[in-house]
């Protein structure tokens, strides 16, 4: 039986039937199932034939079905029209309703992180406060005082008596016709608010010292203190008015309200002036006070007055040692000290006033730093976009964009210039403050377990002391003078542990804190060269390898096939020890061959073979090894999802930037600008040419030859260690002295030198060797060098700041002028502080010219990176010349980023520069750019190694 067809017209096109599935057609005897050799009819105006049916797809479907759909009427299998669409405005409506209630939950969850946030921002020391307030009232309720850590239950004692005493003191200068300077500030928080900014920041201050001396000079504590209280009045001030703002429904009426009562007070004081009823005018105006600027004068005096009631209030007491008759043994919990001169790092440090703790307090400050507010944490909603100077980052607390440090020319530069030229660096510093992160909690999990089992391997300081060296039975001169030498040492490296476990303290604080969250944001904000700095100072990926470690990337992507390589580079890569050095094949190969010890460290990272360990990472080198153990062992590895920033670094990015601003082929080559089959490591090179002549001078005569002895000590202690500091800060203008610092210190590492006298010698002598060694490699960088700073010399000479204008956009002012110090009167003491003069410091002008337009350049460079990557879709992270992105993505950056150094040194850079300068200072004869080589920049977009 032939098929029946619908009759089709040549010029419409056949109808498009709903296909379903039917249920077999009842038995028909007279019907023959078809086969290849029936006939079929085909009606005239379709030229086609029907090709052979294919088999059935399951055991229920039948060819009959096919045969019954096709010969039964269109209206039995065609679904009504307004059926069709009843069901598609259905669906519409459910995925409509889906995408609202989505919505919905996200701004309900963004609102609740913001109100947090809020709160974060605007009551962290009145939270401290009413923690004080209820520890008081439970210890008066139990007769007791509770269980407390040893620096918490110190805070509690100081926090009534310093509160009183300020509250004391406030009411005196309420009273006082004629009030002391610092009166009005004191008068605009609180007793118990700022009774606990002054503990914690006295404490902070304390911890934080770098030499771990348990003392702080009495300017900087008066200073930091007195900003902060100055901080906290405005961020109160700003949210009180913000939230009126935001409350207000009739806002129209209240601000004519508003109005009204502003100019019914300013008519008010005008007519206690004209009275001349002075004091009643100052209160209202004290009322009433603007948020401007305190002044550092203002923020000094009121820090004094407030670390001398802090003095007066303090206390603690020696443990219950002592025999019953005995009175206890209660001192003050700091003192005001006079520090004599003393040389420190060749240097003659004067004589100054210190703030000094007692050694109980010192003794606790390692379990400190959990209890020490912190108000500048990560964000947990993205933070404010940048639109000016000090528009943008936190929600309420005080934020700018440059980190100007009270120098005004910067400030003012970057306040005048049009805000469409800074659309590139509001937008770049918008995208690094957008990416989510995260921490890594195996990963903290394993540092928390080596640190309670007291530190000391993984890169994590020790958390005991090293031993003092007795002092010897011998009473020769000699022998005593060494123990003397001996014993200062081992307590400046105490001092020193002593400050690291303070600090790693401090980072693990915060990890404990966003541990829980499910992502936190750091604003970020520049220098005046543009480099880019996360606004937190703790826990921030621009860290050490703990922070960066433990730091992870809040968004995960799948890894992909390139996405697994690219993560078998970076663990290579962050196992260093020269794997760092090898091709990429090298690398994978490292990876593979360490498979085994990579597993275990990843599942046994505490009590297995710890591998991890020996690596010059080792916290990143774990969190490489974990993420790569469990995309391995999972059923698709090229679907597993990872959350590690991958990191592409310039291979030693300063001279890669003097290479391509002077075309020199040579330069480039050095450092990776140009394509190669192996990573080429300027280290090891200028290393390889200090040995040759370090080799050639050991065989020379020491009679005739002074260097020849030196050399000979010298001779098997040259390695890329050795000299790598110095080639990486030879360019952003190390002096000789520095150089010499940083050789004596990895020499002194290697310990092969005990004499101080010989150690001092020989690094004179290395110094010179590798300064020579990199002049002769890159003469094109020196003749850039010395042009920027005879330009600079020549502005400097004008008395006038070296200025500039980056690719990105940023005006760039060097603040280098001569500080004036003058003297002023506190509650304290006389203190000396410095304010900015009108003389331009001529050396540091034309020293600092060079380094500092290379750092502009290499911001810009990030800038342009990051934009272009968020275009991409991204997530882009940067520390200066280090660029993370997901490991999925890292081909794509890799390409971004080299198509954004060409397009940078596309632009004529030098001869920009000259015009500007020439615009700029119009009476000067500035010479002519340097001559330039033949060096393409393109072939950077061919390079393997050049970001790597």
């Amino acid at each position: 039986m032939p098929l029946l067809l619908f009759a089709i017209s040549p010029c419409v096109p056949p109808p498009r039937p709903r296909l379903r599935h039917l249920s077999p057609p009842p038995p028909m005897a007279a019907v023959a199932p078809p086969t290849l050799s029936t006939p079929v009819t085909i009606l005239p105006s379709v030229s086609v034939g029907l090709p052979p049916l294919p088999p059935p797809a399951t055991d229920d479907f039948h060819w009959l079905d096919l045969f019954a759909f096709l010969n039964s009427p269109a209206d039995s299998y065609q679904i009504p029209l307004e059926e069709q669409e009843r069901e598609m405005e259905d669906e519409l409506e459910r995925e409509i309703e889906l995408e609202r209630e989505r919505e919905r939950a996200r701004k309900a969850r963004h609102r609740r992180l913001r109100q947090r946030q809020v709160k974060a921002e605007t009551e962290a020391w009145a939270r401290a406060a009413e923690e004080y307030r209820e520890l008081e009232q439970e210890m008066l309720d139990r007769k007791l005082a509770p269980a407390l850590p040893y620096v918490k239950s110190l805070f509690l004692g100081w926090f009534e008596p310093l509160r009183d005493a300020i509250a004391r003191d406030q009411e005196v200068q309420r009273r006082k016709r004629v009030k002391h300077v610092y009166a009005k500030y004191l008068l605009l928080l609180p007793a118990d608010k700022l009774a606990v900014i002054v503990m914690h920041k006295m404490m902070g201050l304390l911890m934080s010292s770098k030499d771990g001396g348990g003392s702080v000079r009495v300017l900087q504590a008066a200073h930091c203190i007195g900003e902060a209280v100055e901080r906290e009045f405005k961020v109160q001030t700003f949210f009180q008015k913000t939230r009126k703002k935001c409350t207000s429904k009739n806002e129209g009426e209240k601000n004519q309200a508003l109005e009204k009562e502003q100019a019914k007070c300013r008519k008010r004081v005008k007519t206690l002036v004209k009275r001349r009823k002075l004091s009643e005018a100052q209160k209202i105006v004290q009322q009433e006070i603007e948020l401007e600027e305190w002044g550092t004068e203002a923020q000094v005096k009121l820090g004094t007055r407030l670390i001398e009631l802090l003095l007066d209030s303090a206390f603690v007491q020696s443990p219950a040692d002592q025999t019953p008759e005995s009175s206890p043994d209660i001192r003050p919990a700091f003192k005001h000290v006079l520090r004599q001169p003393i040389v420190e790092n060749g240097r003659l440090k004067k004589k100054h006033w210190v703030i000094e703790c007692d050694h109980l307090v010192h003794e606790g400050f390692e379990s400190t730093a959990r209890h020490v507010e912190i108000p500048y944490l990560p964000m947990l909603i993205p933070p404010k976009k940048w639109k000016s100077y000090d528009t943008g980052g936190y929600l309420f607390l005080p934020s700018y964009i440059m980190r100007t440090h009270g120098v005004k020319d910067q400030k003012d530069a970057i306040k005048s210039v049009p805000r469409k030229q800074l659309r590139k660096v509001f937008e770049a510093l918008d995208i690094l403050g957008s990416t989510k992160w995260r921490v890594n909690r195996r990963v903290h999990d394993v540092v928390e377990t080596i640190w309670s089992r007291g530190g000391g391997i993984a890169g994590l300081v020790d958390k005991g002391n090293i031993p003092l060296p007795e002092r010897p039975e011998s009473e020769d001169p000699d022998e005593i003078q060494k123990w003397k030498w001996s014993l200062k040492k081992a307590k400046k490296t105490n001092r020193e542990l002593h400050a690291e476990r303070c600090d790693t303290e401090l980072k693990l604080s915060v990890a404990r804190k966003m541990r829980e969250e499910d992502g936190f944001y750091y604003p970020h904000n520049i220098d005046f060269r543009g480099r880019a700095y996360p606004m937190h100072p703790h826990l921030s990926h621009l860290g050490s390898d703990l922070c960066r470690g433990v730091l992870e990337y809040a968004e995960g992507r799948s890894l992909g096939k390139s996405g697994l390589r690219w993560l078998k580079i970076h663990l290579a890569n962050k196992y260093g020890g020269g794997i760092e050095k090898l091709s990429h094949e090298g690398k994978l190969a490292f990876v593979e061959n360490q498979l085994p010890d990579i597993f275990d460290s990843a599942a046994n990272p505490t009590d297995g073979n710890c591998w991890w360990m020996n690596a010059e990472d080792p916290f990143q080198c774990l969190a490489a090894s974990m993420d790569l153990f469990d995309a391995l062992t999972s059923s698709s590895p090229y679907c597993a999802v990872s959350h590690l920033p991958i990191h592409q670094d310039g291979s030693c990015n300063g001279l890669q930037h003097y290479a391509a601003l002077g075309r020199d082929y040579m330069g480039a080559a050095a450092v990776n600008l140009v394509p190669g089959e192996k990573p080429a490591d300027i280290y090891s090179e200028i290393a390889a040419r200090v040995l040759i002549v370090v080799r050639e001078d050991s065989m020379k005569d020491p009679a005739t030859n002074p260097t020849a002895s030196l050399a000979r000590v010298l001779v098997d202690q040259v390695d890329r260690k050795l000299v790598k500091q110095t080639v990486m800060t030879s360019v952003y203008g190390v002096t000789y002295i520095g150089a010499r610092q940083q050789i004596t210190k990895r020499l002194q590492e290697k310990g092969l030198i005990t004499d101080d006298k010989l150690l001092y010698d020989v690094s004179c002598y290395a110094t010179r060797v590798t300064l020579d060694a990199l002049g002769q490699m890159f003469q094109s960088a020196r003749g850039i060098m010395a042009w920027l700073g005879d330009c600079a010399k020549m502005i400097a000479l004008d008395n006038q700041p070296v200025k500039w204008t980056s690719p990105v956009g940023l005006p760039v002012v060097q603040p280098y002028k001569k500080y004036k110090n003058y003297m002023i009167r506190t509650s304290l003491q006389c203190l000396a502080l410095r304010r900015e003069g009108d003389t331009i410091a001529i050396r540091r002008q034309k020293a600092a010219f060079p380094p500092n337009l290379v750092h502009s350049l290499d911001s810009s460079h990030m800038m342009m990176t990051a934009i272009a990557c968020k275009e991409a879709d991204l997530h882009f992270a940067g520390v200066h010349d280090s660029f993370w992105v997901h490991a999925c993505d890292v081909d794509k950056m890799n390409q971004i980023l080299r198509e954004q150094f060409v397009e940078l040194y596309s632009m004529p850079i030098l001869e920009n520069l000259l015009k500007e300068l020439q615009t700029s200072f119009p009476t000067l004869e500035f010479p002519p750019c340097p001559p330039q080589g033949d060096f393409d920049v393109r072939e950077v977009l061919a390079s393997t190694y050049f970001f790597n």
